[in-house]
């Protein structure tokens, strides 16, 4: 069946302001903008469906449209501001019948990707088809334009009244770029964080939210300024996950510096302990800084400069495996032919390490230590080498998903924590 495409949108005018600073290391760039406006989906604008459907109204009100046991309705919806989202969906159910729900979008993309941007979504029964409740999750990434949506879910009988994007965080693209020399003979600082100040530096860092999964069914929520997940401690920055916190099955932080400062080149590193229980995800990374929502990816670039897994480590020891990889278009890991290097590292828990990347327009080296483990130089096309393009640093700590979670989760464990003592970046210099 197919239907009319209508949208409600409540977008107020927002301003947009664009300067820019040229100099030898860096270029200048800010925005303003409105977080809070919605844009809403009613029942009337889903155009297909994977099965048939019924449109009706409730108290001769509220037009819902009945769904079966699973399967997907598909809408468009045009998205006026790229940010973080929160995406709500309004929907009833006869007394004890539940469903779930997840979202996917660009399902029409040449790439044949599946990009779900909510994750597993639980409906519990609203007792009446009168009764209309409310599901979603906070901070899928969503760029400006028309989106080609799909609205999955499975169960039993459900009626959908609309689905509900409101902006939380206008997307950032960071202000200040600086581009670090490769050429010379030792390597000078250019900036760092030493987390010697009293509370997190927000000149230098973005808390990104939310628990939309972040494309690996994660189960966390990262939480902004809330000094229960990221603190300094002692000149260290302290990232912890919490169990049960807030309602939520975890929450945790993610610091990144997109929307304040990228980096193009150079050698980046940073300090660290990680923690060990089984299910945890500990990453310092790069992510290209013109990633805008899940479409962005992998032709942005990442760069993996220290990633591990509780399962990998013994908890007895606190020994465990560093892994360095990048993701391009060419080589990631949901065509599972990604590039990566993994060495083994003692007291990884219970002491600090340096984990470094080298970054030259030739190539990228990982390092622990200072010892090399890891090299990528594919150059044959964009698809391969996306990385002559600032980058963005990102800290977090994750809890379960495609990888954290592959083999369980320890049961037992309330707190795990990431502690870091600095982040630096380098060029080289005569």
């Amino acid at each position: 069946m197919n239907f009319k495409i209508s949208f409600v949108i409540l977008f107020s005018p927002f301003m947009l302001l664009l300067a820019c600073i040229n100099g030898s290391h860096r270029e200048e760039l800010a925005i303003v903008s409105s977080p809070g406006k919605q844009v809403v989906v009613e029942a009337e604008s889903f155009i297909d469906s994977s099965n048939e459907f019924n449109v009706q109204m409730i108290d001769n009100k509220t037009t819902t449209i009945e769904l079966g046991m699973g399967g997907w309705l598909a809408f468009d919806v045009e998205i006026p501001i790229a940010g973080r989202y929160q995406v709500s969906i309004d929907y009833s159910t006869p007394s004890g019948q539940t469903m779930s729900f997840w979202v996917e979008d660009y399902y029409e993309n040449t790439d044949d990707r599946v990009y779900d941007i909510t994750g597993k979504i639980e409906a519990p029964s609203s007792n009446s088809v009168q009764n209309v409740k409310s599901v979603g999750v906070d901070g899928s990434p969503l760029n400006v334009g028309i989106h080609p949506m799909k609205l999955h879910f499975d169960g039993q009988k459900a009626y959908v009244d609309k689905v509900t994007f409101t902006l939380l965080a206008t997307h950032r693209y960071s202000p200040t770029k600086f581009t670090q020399s490769t050429e010379g003979n030792h390597w000078v600082q250019v900036w760092a964080d030493e987390f010697e100040t009293a509370e997190i530096d927000t000149s230098r860092w973005t808390f990104d939210i939310g628990n939309w999964g972040w494309g690996n069914n994660e189960l966390q929520y990262y939480t902004k300024n809330r000094i229960e997940n990221a603190r300094i401690e002692n000149g260290n920055l302290i990232i912890e996950a919490r169990k049960g916190d807030l309602g939520e099955k975890w929450t945790s932080a993610r610091l990144t510096t997109r929307g304040k400062v990228s980096f193009l080149y150079g050698k980046i590193e940073l300090r660290a302990k990680v923690p060990a229980k089984k299910g945890n995800w500990a990453a310092g990374w790069t992510l290209g800084d013109e990633y805008v929502d899940e479409l962005s990816w992998p032709y942005c670039g990442e760069i993996d400069i220290m990633e591990s897994v509780g399962y990998e480590m013994d908890n007895t020891t606190g020994n465990g495996l560093v892994h360095a990889t990048v993701h391009t278009p060419a080589y990631y890991f949901k065509r599972n032919n990604q590039i990566s290097g993994s060495k083994p590292v003692d007291n990884m828990s219970t002491e600090y390490h340096i984990y470094s990347v080298e970054w030259s327009p030739k190539e990228i080296k990982g390092l622990v230590d200072g010892e090399y483990y890891y090299v990528y130089n594919k150059h044959g096309n964009d698809m391969e080498w996306p990385f002559d393009k600032p980058q963005n640093i990102i800290l977090n700590l994750a809890m379960g998903g495609g990888w954290g979670g592959a083999k369980g989760m320890d049961e037992k464990c309330m707190s795990q924590k990431v502690i870091v003592d600095y982040v630096r970046v380098y060029e080289l210099q005569n």
